[in-house]
């Protein structure tokens, strides 16, 4: 079964069997990936390839069947197309363009990994592609899908080992 993330009459929601969430998705919407940048949720199924956590701000590692690792303060995830690191985890300072994993806003607090372009990497193709913590209001994000906090909890708990992450337009 996979988790299914869909506009719906106010913003997106996730659904998992019969689970329902209100969800949030990329400021460009749903569609084909243009490039880095764009802020496009791409369409298609994606495998979940781990989860990164806040151990300072979970009591532990969240129940899961996919591998956890606590994300550290000097981690950092490359989004610089021309570097040799591109869409892979690096620890900072890093030279090049890159996100910083460890944020004072609570987003990356829980973040599992996907399976987008990974396989193998494609300079400019699209990086950073995860499920997070939501914004309070389900403000749009750089081309992710994000989940408030509990529901993400909630989620990882009845994901099975198959389970992908399907942005459908």
């Amino acid at each position: 079964m996979d988790l299914i993330v869909t506009r719906c009459a106010d913003g997106y929601e996730a659904r998992y069997g019969a689970r329902r969430w209100r969800a949030a998705a990329g400021r460009g919407g749903i569609a084909a990936k243009t490039g880095e940048g764009d802020g496009i949720s791409p369409r298609g199924a994606w495998p979940i390839r781990r989860v990164l956590y806040r151990a300072d701000r979970l009591p532990g590692p969240p129940v899961t069947v996919f591998p956890c690792a606590a994300i550290a303060p000097d981690d950092g995830w490359c989004d610089a197309p021309g570097d040799a690191a591109y869409n892979r985890p690096v620890r900072l300072p890093h030279p090049a363009s890159h996100e910083e994993m460890w944020r004072d806003d609570g987003l990356y607090d829980l973040v599992v990994v996907l399976g987008h372009n990974d396989a193998p990497v494609v300079p400019g193709a699209g990086s950073a592609i995860f499920l997070h913590v939501a914004r309070p209001d389900y403000g749009p994000t750089a081309g992710c899908a994000a989940l408030a906090r509990d529901d993400l909890l909630a989620f990882l708990a009845l994901a099975g080992p198959e389970t992908r992450l399907c942005f459908q337009d």
